[in-house]
């Protein structure tokens, strides 16, 4: 007996499963940043790819998957945006705070001024980051559909029983 490769085995696990390992990867790879969303971003990619894929053989016709992918992608940059509240959300009320100063946080002065620059990171870590992931997201489904549409243009081929 030999073996065949099912792609509805690998991109057809339940969704709710899918989303549920994907939230525990993704605030893994935050933890791993130490809160800075590095590697969520470079993750986007892959999941990118890995939402193309199982749009295209799950939703019929190529407008129908890609906007499935671009839903995909605003769902993986919502919970990266939920993960960077939950980390850098605690610091917004300092910036209203008389007395803090927050030269002595140990965040990086990117605009020469403390308190222009604590606002300048919660804007970057909480608003851009996410963005770039959505970003990246996109990308890897934009390039993955252009590989497949250009490979199968009438849609996936039969899986081989």
């Amino acid at each position: 007996m030999r073996f065949r490769y099912d792609p509805a085995r690998t991109f057809g696990q339940n969704a709710v499963g899918v989303f549920i390992a994907y939230v525990v990867i993704d605030g893994l790879c935050a933890a791993l940043g130490m809160g800075v969303p590095l590697f969520c971003i470079l993750l986007g990619f892959s999941v990118g790819w890995f939402n193309a894929v199982r749009a295209w053989h799950f939703v019929p016709g190529h407008t129908g998957a890609m906007r499935r992918a671009l839903r995909y992608a605003l769902l993986t940059s919502l919970v990266t945006f939920v993960i960077m509240v939950a980390v850098w959300g605690r610091l917004v009320p300092l910036v209203f705070h008389p007395v803090i100063d927050p030269g002595n946080m140990g965040l990086p002065l990117i605009l020469y001024e403390p308190k222009a620059s604590l606002i300048g990171w919660l804007v970057l870590m909480i608003l851009i980051s996410p963005f770039l992931q959505f970003l990246m997201t996109a990308l890897g489904s934009y390039l993955t559909f252009l590989f497949l549409f250009q490979r199968w243009p009438d849609g996936p081929p039969p899986s081989v029983p």
